[in-house]
């Protein structure tokens, strides 16, 4: 298969339709990608198959975490090159995104192909979570990262953006698990939890689901 039907019926095995405009949009997002890479550090993974199952479709994974229906304002906290942000705002276009990245070029990359992507309603703030204005806390209904190393840092960080009843949404190894003693030191509960193995691939991953109480 081409990478764009790798994409393409990859997204769909994931319940997502894609456009050709939309498959075109991920495809420009990913030449910048590469081509932003040979100047700073946006990725490791250089094969365009590669780029397209562990980013594009890992990234789009975590929309089988997001309800469907109501309106999505999505914070992104260690964006790096977009993800799994902007790939779920190419996706599903209604959902508003800000993005979080305090290394200035990522930032500067980030900003270049929401330009040219004419992507509207994203916003990138180039600061260390931890600055963010205290107008941001207790603003989201849903928070993602790629960016912490294990899941009960990024809960006790991201958390506290959500609005009550809002969601944070992890991807994590299939061996990553917590306690309850961290939900309950996070103020959340576990809404589900799904096991998937990213479609064209037997890169498996696990969808962590949690509500802020």
């Amino acid at each position: 298969m081409t990478p764009e039907e790798v994409l393409t019926i990859g997204a769909r095995e994931l319940g997502i339709a894609l456009s050709e405009e939309q498959v075109k949009s991920f495809f420009i997002y990913f030449g910048e990608l590469k081509k932003w890479n040979r100047k700073i550090n946006l990725t490791a993974i250089r094969d365009e198959r590669d780029i397209v199952i562990k980013h594009g479709l890992d990234s789009l994974s975590y929309t089988l975490g997001i309800p469907v229906g109501s309106p999505v304002n999505l914070l992104d906290l260690g964006s790096g090159a977009g993800l799994p942000a902007l790939p779920i705002k190419i996706s599903q276009p209604e959902v508003a995104v800000t993005l979080v990245e305090s290394v200035k070029k990522k930032a500067s990359f980030l900003r270049h192909i929401i330009r040219v992507l004419a992507i509207n309603q994203a916003i990138v703030l180039d600061k260390r979570t931890e600055l963010l204005p205290s107008t941001y806390l207790h603003s989201f209904t849903v928070v993602t990262t790629r960016a912490f190393s294990d899941m009960k840092s990024a809960l006790l960080i991201g958390i506290p953006f959500l609005k009550p009843g809002g969601l944070m949404i992890l991807s994590r190894g299939p061996e990553e698990t917590i306690f309850d003693l961290n939900l309950v030191q996070a103020r959340v509960t576990l809404e589900k939890k799904i096991r998937l193995t990213l479609p064209c691939s037997n890169y498996k991953r696990q969808l962590w689901v949690f509500k802020r109480i």
